[in-house]
């Protein structure tokens, strides 16, 4: 038996909270299998089986518990079979020893080849046979294997696009069938409700949240931004773009490296309080909000100044797939010295967005819309974005807060300008 203990998600935490078991108590695990899922108020991590045994769980779902303690022990004695799937020829082997055991006169006079009229029994099992060929990377536990059998489930009856399946898993698909109304039972509207306990992550955003509205003089400022250049970059060079890269070059992006130049050129939206200093770091480091089914993560980029339009595409969606997973460090969600958040992806057309501390402020995103503006004194139709900074006004004037969005638009209806540090193309080719 050997002890699988609670790992520390980073130095400063010492309790966490087991929020979910993947496995149950006495399932057969493989070495690396997820076990747990272990929220820590910072990031989620999963609990991974050191060997492969017989699981006995000692900690129940939601519990808080110490860095150190023990989750559940692993019986590595007891043998654990390969994962694989079954093979094609398994039902042919079982229909073969079937047939051994029927007279001898029965066997010989069955015919050696299929008829092509089949019955629709039989129809229904082959057609059973081709989905779960299409679902050759849904692989169940022995275990669960065996429960499916019994309870005459397939696949595509407990779950689709999972790797693997547990015991758990089936079991809850059996209840909620055995549970579902028949049809026509009636028509009484469910007013019940649904009670779940605050995660430790969700408890510790809701604090975080309450103290910024209470320990900042946040401000928002707006402005918007003709989209016009940049959809037509994309377009442009899209193509191109996803051949070398492997990506595809979105919105992001832009904005990212718009932003990284101007907190370069305006430090002071860059700064943050650290009790009675100001503290204005020489590098820039953006968090971007990243929704997930855990709730709202920030990962960071790293000097984003530094970076070009492609390597942060790809750094972006290398930590936002991370934190959709529940993969991704603390190290990767701390240091930002600014924030992005897009609630254009849901549909806003305007926000407050809420500053992410010790941050002084964060830009906010929203949906682009084609709307009436004047261009050269004539109305015209462009992709409009209206963009929405937060600010502590502590910290940050009207002069810098509102200068900067007006950098940003003007790098964003100028992408060229972007190769400049966000300077005028024509000021530095005329040296002036």
């Amino acid at each position: 038996m050997i002890d699988v203990k609670i790992p520390s998600p980073g130095e400063s935490i010492t309790e966490v909270e087991l929020a979910n078991w993947l496995v149950s108590d006495g399932d057969l695990v493989q070495k690396d299998q997820d076990l747990a899922e272990i929220e820590s108020d910072k990031a989620t991590l999963m609990l991974n089986a050191p060997k492969s045994g017989k699981i006995s769980i000692d900690i129940e779902e939601g519990t808080t518990v110490s860095v150190g303690d023990v989750a559940c022990r692993i019986d590595t004695s007891v043998e654990v079979p390969d994962e694989e799937e079954p093979d094609e020829g398994e039902d042919e082997d079982t229909s073969q020893d079937e047939s051994k055991d029927k007279p001898k006169e029965e066997s010989e006079k069955e015919p050696a080849k299929e008829p092509e009229s089949v019955s629709p029994a039989i129809a229904d099992t082959k057609e059973d046979q081709k989905s779960e060929v299409k679902n050759d990377k849904v692989r169940p536990t022995p275990l669960a294997r065996e429960k499916m059998k019994v309870a005459g489930l397939s696949v595509d009856d407990i779950v689709e696009g999972l790797k693997k399946l547990s015991v758990s898993d089936v079991d809850a698909v059996i209840e909620g069938v055995s549970a579902a109304p028949a049809k026509g039972a009636g028509d009484e509207p469910d007013r019940s409700e649904k009670r779940e306990k605050m995660s430790q992550l969700r408890k510790k955003l809701s604090q975080r949240l309450v103290s910024v509205k209470n320990e900042t003089a946040m401000l928002t400022t707006f402005n918007e931004v003709d989209m016009s250049a940049v959809m037509q970059v994309r377009k442009k060079y899209q193509d191109k773009f996803v051949e070398k890269h492997g990506l595809k070059l979105g919105f992001m992006s832009f904005f990212l490296k718009a932003s990284a130049l101007a907190l370069k050129m305006r430090p002071k939206v860059n700064s943050m309080i650290d009790q009675e200093e100001i503290v204005t770091p020489q590098y820039v480091d953006i968090s971007v909000a990243v929704q997930t089914p855990k709730g709202l993560m920030v990962p960071v980029i790293r000097n984003v100044d530094k970076l070009s339009l492609a390597q942060i595409e790809i750094e972006l969606k290398k930590l936002a797939e991370k934190a959709r997973a529940g993969k991704i460090s603390l190290e990767e969600m701390t240091g930002g010295t600014f924030t992005i958040t897009n609630g254009g992806v849901f549909g806003s057309m305007l926000s407050t967005p809420l500053i992410n501390p010790p941050q002084s402020a964060i830009l906010g995103m929203h949906n682009i819309v084609e709307r009436p503006v004047a261009v050269d004194g004539k109305v015209e139709v462009r992709p409009v974005m209206y963009t929405a900074l937060s600010y502590d006004h502590r910290l940050i004037d009207g002069k810098d807060s509102v200068g900067f969005l007006m950098d940003v638009k003007k790098m964003l209806e100028k992408p060229e300008s972007l190769i400049y540090g966000g300077g005028d193309p024509m000021t530095d080719l005329l040296n002036l």
